[in-house]
């Protein structure tokens, strides 16, 4: 099922946002658990063995926490300042509702629970180029830790939409997103790194929305 891209309320239901008219170009705008597993599990070997032989092993464990917990800053930043943005400009307007806004539309479309290569890749590509001026070919270390902070946090997100989530481990997750969705959106940032919200006082403990 799917419907026009609008800015409607939060749809409780697996619908599918149509964000273009061509069939093939939808197609890169959607990915399965699947999918996403095999694209990760490919990419994210080649990056070790990219990097094998340019640190020490402490280096390269280093370089792959820093990475890692560098993940957690940018996954906020991304979601509050850059898939929140509120434009002007009727263009980037829907180019964040491509990007994120129609997750909003229809948060629990499995389809699009998990970012698609097409914005993936670019996104976390540029970050590479980023270690790679600053560390060198060692900076692939550190990437490799960003991506691994990526998959956990991309993974998560689907389960928050998917899955019950409620063991006590993953239920403050779920509960801390879902607040973010049927609460107040402009709040509850973090997906992964839950204590950033807390620091940068967006937290949402309540469902009720916002007035």
């Amino acid at each position: 099922m799917s419907r026009k891209a609008t800015m409607a309320d939060p749809s409780s239901h697996s619908q599918q946002v149509q964000l273009f008219s061509h069939p093939w170009l939808e197609r890169f705008t959607v990915i399965t658990p699947v999918g996403f597993a095999i694209t990760w599990a490919v990419l994210t070997p080649l990056l070790a063995w990219l990097a094998w032989g340019s640190a020490t092993t402490m280096q390269a464990i280093g370089l792959g926490i820093g990475g890692l917990m560098f993940w957690a800053i940018f996954e906020y930043s991304l979601h509050r300042w850059a898939f929140h943005w509120k434009p002007k400009n009727k263009l980037m307007q829907s180019f964040v509702y491509i990007m994120h806004g129609n997750h909003h539309d229809v948060p629990n479309d499995p389809l699009r629970n998990l970012m698609p290569p097409i914005a993936s890749i670019p996104i976390t590509g540029s970050v590479w180029l980023v270690f790679l001026a600053l560390f060198g070919i060692a900076g692939t270390w550190a990437f490799v830790g960003f991506i691994i902070g990526y998959i956990i946090y991309d993974m998560l997100h689907y389960a928050c939409h998917q899955w019950p989530m409620k063991s006590r481990i993953w239920l403050p997750f779920k509960k801390h997103h879902m607040r973010h969705h049927y609460g107040a959106k402009d709040g509850n940032y973090a997906i992964s790194a839950l204590f950033l919200d807390t620091i940068m006082r967006s937290r949402v403990t309540s469902l009720k929305p916002a007035k």
